[in-house]
C-alpha cells in the first residue's frame, strides 16, 4: 500500500536545510530512509508512530510523530497527516525532537 508524500513549505524547508548541511550526514540519510518507510508503509515499527496531541492540520485531522532517529541528542522526528486525499500523506516539518 504506497502513498504519495506531499510537503508543506516547511517541510520542504527542513529537507533542503538538511540537505545543503554536509555535516550530518548520517541524519540526512536517517531521514530519507524514515520517508521511504512512510511512503510504503506508514504503519512500520521503527517508525515509532504515535499521534502528537500539540497539534492538528488544517481541516483538525490527526497529526503524527515519526522517529528519523532515535536514542540521538536532538533526534529528528517527522510530523505528518493522512491527506488530503486518499493514499496521501502530508509531510509537516521535519525537525529535531521538540
Amino acid at each position: 500500500m504506497a502513498f504519495a508524500l506531499l510537503f508543506t513549505e516547511q517541510a520542504e524547508s527542513d529537507l533542503r536545510s538538511l540537505e545543503k548541511n554536509t555535516s550530518p550526514v548520517k541524519r540526512l540519510k536517517a531521514v530519507r530512509k524514515a520517508l521511504a518507510y512512510l511512503e510504503s508503509n506508514p504503519r512500520h515499527p521503527c517508525l515509532n508512530i504515535h499521534t502528537y496531541s500539540a497539534l492538528t492540520g488544517p481541516k483538525r485531522e490527526e497529526i503524527f510523530e515519526a522517529y528519523a532517529e532515535n536514542k540521538t541528542p536532538a533526534a529528528y522526528r517527522i510530523f505528518w497527516f493522512y491527506g488530503p486525499g486518499t493514499k496521501e500523506i502530508t509531510i509537516i516539518a521535519i525537525t529535531p525532537h521538540p
